[in-house]
């Protein structure tokens, strides 16, 4: 179990330094009038063309771009924009205000609305991208990268984000229930994992707070990561040329790892985003500092640069060119983030942080709850196990309620609290 409490640890460094790049792109599109208006140009004609032309386009332009196999016409009709939208709002608001994991929820979502899993999955990637590209790809705030570790490690994310997308679209091309089913598999394992650890931890310091202990966070792992187990000090006991050199702030003369290893965890962190779409991430913090011993401070930096890179790559390569992005989907998902994770982010200053983490706890085990409860459906569609169609629609329509009363109670409540509290945070009266 302390492997899986020290890997929990680890996932939520990652997420946390996620969530703290995505604060910083949202307020440096936000605060320049130039990206605000490229913005505007992106997503204006949307509007436009959705009003005036949605219902006689919306049946010609999947042939004209290509049949059945393409799935990223220019418009679909304007509910689908707003519900994108809200989406953005609603995984901007937990990554603002609880500055993690917001990304979890985007492709659960998108598929309890009706979108098919691997073009959730590619909507999500571009999504990501393109909030990096607008945020000017490597924000100057990333902190310490190492460009030798960062570039091996990103051969093998290439690798591993081409895996991910040619076996998304294999079991697309068996049976679109199949990839459903596969990448419905993949969330319900990861967010179950999160969601029992997070929930542990809010009731452990809650327990705390009653009993006047003093909160020192929910993950208590180094924030350093200088110091090093058994198993990186193994591998990086491995000579293996060529030796990839990093973390001399740390270790005199450095430490090395071999190329091996760092292609063979890129190809691992690709994999999870090709297939999930939620850029990977929250794997290479716990594979950096527990499996391969670079110090966390390092890992901040070579995380950040392999999403925006992976993620550029694995959209474009492996989902966009199949036409496997739903642009309009993307770009309303932009927006709503762009806006939830500045509220998200203004509103931790007028509330508890214990709150903070019990509504985090919630939501991804909402999350957890949609996928697993989407699943026997899929199953039973695909003759893997004995359970009815009707059956498995009530088990598929409790997992989508439960899931947006969750996350939707949630951004009432965060845009309450901001709305209630709006002077305070303006500083025009005393908090």
């Amino acid at each position: 179990m302390n492997f899986f409490r020290q890997w929990y640890e680890f996932m939520m460094m990652g997420t946390k330094a996620f969530a703290r790049w995505e604060i910083d792109n949202s307020k440096t599109i936000l605060g320049d009038r130039k990206r605000l208006i490229a913005l505007g140009l992106l997503i204006v004609p949307i509007i436009i063309v959705g009003v005036a032309f949605a219902e006689p386009i919306s049946g010609v332009l999947p042939d004209l771009l290509g049949g059945k196999k393409a799935y990223s016409p220019a418009f679909y009709n304007t509910f689908i924009f707003i519900v994108s939208i809200a989406i953005g709002m609603g995984a901007g608001l937990i990554t603002g205000c609880i500055g993690a994991g917001g990304g979890f929820v985007i492709a659960p979502a998108l598929m309890s609305a009706g979108i098919k899993g691997i073009l959730a999955v590619g909507t999500d990637l571009f999504h990501i991208f393109a909030k990096a590209i607008m945020g000017s790809v490597i924000h100057r705030k990333l902190g310490n990268v190492s460009v030798p570790l960062a570039a091996v490690f990103l051969i093998g994310a290439i690798i591993g984000a081409t895996l991910g997308g040619v076996i998304n679209r294999f079991f697309y091309e068996i049976n679109p229930v199949l990839s459903d089913a596969f990448i419905t598999t993949v969330y319900s394992g990861m967010l179950g994992f999160l969601g029992i650890y997070a929930m542990t931890d809010f009731l452990k310091a809650r327990k705390a707070a009653a009993g006047g202990a003093v909160d020192t966070g929910a993950h208590g792992g180094k924030e350093e990561g200088a110091e090093m187990g058994n198993l990186p000090k193994k591998l990086q006991a491995m000579k293996i040329p060529p030796m990839v050199k990093f973390d001399y702030d740390f270790t005199p003369g450095g430490r090395g790892i071999s190329w091996i290893f760092l292609v063979l965890a890129g190809c691992l962190v690709g994999m999870a985003a090709g297939i999930m779409g939620v850029g990977g991430g929250f794997l290479t913090f716990p594979i950096f500092v527990y499996v391969l011993g670079v110090s966390s401070m390092t890992t901040v930096g070579t995380d950040i640069f392999q999403i925006v890179f992976t993620a550029g790559y694995a959209a474009i390569s492996q989902y966009a060119i199949y036409g496997f992005i739903f642009y309009t989907l993307a770009m309303g998902m932009l927006l709503g983030s762009l806006l939830g994770i500045q509220v998200g982010a203004m509103t931790t200053k007028v509330v508890k942080g214990i709150t903070i983490r019990g509504f985090y706890a919630m939501a991804v085990l909402a999350g957890f709850v949609n996928r697993a409860f989407a699943l026997p459906g899929k199953l039973g569609a695909l003759g893997y196990i004995p359970i009815s169609k009707q059956a498995g629609d009530i088990l598929d329509t409790i997992g989508v309620w439960a899931f947006f009363i969750v996350i939707a109670g949630f951004g009432v409540w965060v845009i309450g609290t901001f709305l209630f509290n709006i002077k305070t945070l303006k500083g025009e009266v005393t908090a």
